[in-house]
């Protein structure tokens, strides 16, 4: 039996800029953002709190480009999930060049004015959201009569934990 491997990208963070909502020539919708994630710890060497910060390349495709162009803003806590994907293309100048991002599969947004991403109460099952994403309103593509959407809808994938446990005072020495 062969084996495979696995790519799953999971990424929660902010929002640098709006997304970049554009359309491909056959007229599929494509939204480019990045999300900042930091870390923080402690300097052994000097006992200060230290902080990195990475951006992260984020596509996404479709109903999910559409929804994200739509009510994700710059500052927007996002967890998205997705899996990474290197393209590599040759510049003007005869130069090959590769960028690694992470093809968004779920997107949702965290910090929604209107609610929050708790799982429903026992007993009520939401809809699932169309291309995945969490919104804070409906979409109607159609123009048809709106409904009013529900506060919050969730996909099927479990629900983010309450509380995120803090790292602050935990060791950095890695043991591999």
């Amino acid at each position: 039996m062969a084996t495979r491997g696995v790519n799953r990208v999971t990424i929660m963070g902010h929002l640098g800029n709006d997304p970049d909502l554009r359309y491909m020539q056959n007229g599929d919708p494509v939204a480019n953002f990045s999300i900042a994630t930091s870390e923080v710890w402690t300097d052994k060497a000097t006992n200060q709190k230290r902080e990195e910060t990475d951006w992260h390349r984020i596509v996404a495709f479709r109903k999910l480009a559409e929804i994200v162009g739509q009510y994700c803003h710059k500052g927007s806590k996002l967890y998205v999930e997705g899996r990474l994907q290197t393209r590599k293309w040759t510049d003007q100048n005869g130069i090959d060049r590769y960028v690694t991002e992470v093809i968004a599969n779920n997107v949702q947004l965290v910090d929604s004015k209107q609610g929050s991403s708790y799982p429903p109460p026992q007993g009520e099952k939401r809809p699932p959201a169309q291309g995945n994403a969490t919104t804070a309103a409906g979409a109607n593509p159609q123009g048809s009569k709106q409904t009013p959407p529900p506060e919050h809808v969730m996909d099927e994938e479990p629900p983010l934990p309450s509380e995120i446990p803090n790292y602050d005072g935990m060791d950095d020495d890695i043991p591999f």
